[in-house]
């Protein structure tokens, strides 16, 4: 399985590509590291899946029941823009322009570890949500959370 840890800046070039940081590339597998799936994330983000990291949440997807009309409408806005990239020659990804209006993706971007993924940010929007979250509502939220995962019936 794959998990990354980190937080890391980058640039977006006029082209719409940034560099992968060293960082993240050090903890993919050598084996297929250069082939992502990039698509829009829950927030107001982009979600950087490694090949290996998208091919089970696909598989799964791909299972639900189509005759389902909230499984198809899941379907719809989760896939919207999931685009295959490769790393160029440089080390670089290119972000879809549609993806990067979605996210209003400028100049300066953040980088983060989301488990088995990437999210990416713009930097000021990042900052700004770090700046309305207090470590009140942090505490609170990790209690809420974790309580769950270790009293599943709870």
């Amino acid at each position: 399985m794959i998990g990354f840890l980190g937080e890391y800046e980058a640039t977006l070039d006029a082209k719409g590509r940034f560099l992968l940081p060293a960082g993240f590339k050090k903890q993919l597998p050598e084996e297929g590291a250069t082939h992502f799936i990039i698509n829009r994330g829950f927030e107001k983000c982009l979600t950087l899946y490694p090949q290996q990291s998208w091919e089970p949440i696909f598989s799964d997807i791909s299972k639900l029941n189509d005759f389902d009309p909230k499984v198809r409408e899941f379907r719809r806005y989760f896939l919207n823009g999931a685009t295959q990239l490769e790393l160029d020659s440089a080390g670089r990804l290119l972000v879809p322009k549609n993806l990067t209006e979605h996210a209003g993706l400028d100049k300066d971007i953040v980088l983060v570890s989301a488990v088995n993924k990437i999210e990416i940010w713009d930097k000021s929007k990042y900052k700004q949500f770090f700046e309305t979250f207090t470590p009140q509502s942090f505490s609170d939220l990790a209690n809420e959370v974790m309580n769950k995962n270790a009293n599943p019936n709870g």
